[in-house]
């Protein structure tokens, strides 16, 4: 089953007087489980692609289909210059509840410790753990994923006492924790050595396999291609193949 589906969807960005086609006409899809990567050189348009995935950009046309769900089925997206209100609720609601997002950067909240910033997107709701467990469950699920990417020992730790691994691991950890079905990692090894980004792979890889969650990448890095079951070439905004 897709979880994730475009349909010739293009990304246009208005660069002075010039129009730059960033994604040109795109379409794919996506199974559930699958360990997946948008592969290009830099400028190719994979983070655009991821973007427009994670329902943080907005298309020029086209359509996104996340779990059945036809995005922007009731908006003119060619009229559209600016994300309406009801419409940025609605993304909201639907990436609560169907996306998790790995950064290169880590995005970590400073003054939370380990577990605080696991925890923290079960404190905004409308996600598929914060909705069926209870106070006990949510906790028992924090320490288990805890213990899965090893920072059981350093979770009253803040992110400035954490190595850039350890950091990536607990942004793993934070994306994983609401249940999403979809998780979204843009260049997930860019700032780690090679050490560290080869032990952050096959963590996420066993994850992937284990609890049955998609992985999307944005990437260049050769490690995370040869590991994806489903690479999705990108060259100037068009795919190369599928």
């Amino acid at each position: 089953m897709a979880v994730i589906e475009l349909k010739n969807v293009s990304k246009i960005y208005q660069m002075e007087k010039v129009q730059v086609k960033a994604v040109d006409n795109v379409s794919f899809s996506i199974e559930q489980g699958e360990f997946a990567a948008l592969s290009g050189p830099s400028g190719s348009g994979k983070s655009t692609l991821l973007n427009l995935i994670g329902l943080i950009d907005l298309p020029a046309s086209g359509s996104i289909i996340l779990e059945g769900t036809d995005v922007y089925r009731d908006i003119d997206l060619e009229k559209t210059k600016k994300v309406p209100l009801s419409l940025d609720s609605k993304l909201t609601e639907l990436r609560r509840a169907h996306l998790g997002f790995i950064f290169q950067t880590f995005n970590l909240i400073p003054v939370l410790n380990v577990w605080e910033n696991i925890e923290f997107p079960l404190t905004l709701g409308s996600s598929p753990a914060s909705d069926s467990l209870s106070p006990q469950e949510k906790k028992d699920w924090i320490s288990f994923l805890l213990e899965t990417v090893g920072l059981t020992e350093w979770k009253k730790h803040r992110p400035s006492e954490l190595s850039g691994g350890q950091r990536q691991r607990v942004a793993i950890a934070r994306a994983l924790v609401t249940k999403a079905p979809v998780i979204l990692a843009d260049e997930p090894t860019a700032n780690l050595d090679s050490k560290n980004g080869e032990q952050i792979l096959e963590l996420m890889k066993k994850l992937n396999e284990e609890l049955k969650t998609t992985f999307v990448f944005s990437t260049h890095d050769p490690k995370i291609v040869s590991l994806s079951n489903h690479v999705i070439k990108i060259r100037d905004g068009k795919i190369e193949n599928l």
